[in-house]
C-alpha cells in the first residue's frame, strides 16, 4: 500500500480576500476543561468555579472562563488558518455576545479581511482574519 501524507495546512497563496472556513472539529466543553483552564490562568473569579457563587449570579450556573474560549476557537482555526503560520502575532475586536457553560459545544468559522507581504519579515506575510459569526454555543 501506498503511504498517504495527511493535510498539511494552507500557504499564503491559499487565501483569498473573502474566503470562509468553517472550522473542521467542534468542541463540547467539559467541567474539569474549564476548571483546569481557570486554575493555570490563576484566574480567581469564583463566577468559574463556584457552584454555589454562581447560583446567586444573572447567569444561575458556573461560567466557562472566556479566556478558554478563545483560546478553543484560536485552536479550531489552526487547521485551515495557521497550520504553517510562523505565529499569531495578535487579536483585536474580541467580543463575548454570549455566555458560554459546561456542556456547550463550540464551532467557529473564520473569514479572510486581508492579506499583504511582511513590512519586516521579507519571507513572510501578514493575513487579517475575523470569526465569520459571533462565537456561539449550541447545546446538545
Amino acid at each position: 500500500m501506498a503511504e498517504k501524507i495527511g493535510w498539511e495546512g494552507r500557504f499564503f497563496e491559499d487565501f483569498e480576500v473573502g474566503d470562509t472556513y468553517r472550522h473542521p472539529l467542534g468542541r463540547s466543553i467539559t467541567e474539569a476543561d474549564n476548571i483546569w483552564f481557570t486554575l493555570l490562568t490563576q484566574n480567581t473569579n469564583p463566577s468559574h468555579f463556584d457552584n454555589e457563587y454562581a447560583k446567586a449570579t444573572p447567569y444561575g450556573q458556573v461560567l466557562v472562563n472566556s479566556c478558554f474560549t478563545l483560546a478553543l476557537v484560536t485552536g479550531q482555526s489552526v487547521t485551515d488558518l495557521s497550520q504553517n503560520a510562523v505565529a499569531n502575532l495578535g487579536w483585536t475586536d474580541i467580543t463575548m455576545p454570549v455566555p458560554v457553560f459546561v456542556g456547550d459545544t463550540i464551532h467557529s468559522r473564520s473569514e479572510i479581511l486581508a492579506l499583504r507581504p511582511s513590512k519586516s519579515r521579507p519571507t513572510s506575510v501578514s493575513s487579517t482574519c475575523a470569526p465569520r459569526e459571533r462565537i456561539s454555543a449550541t447545546k446538545w
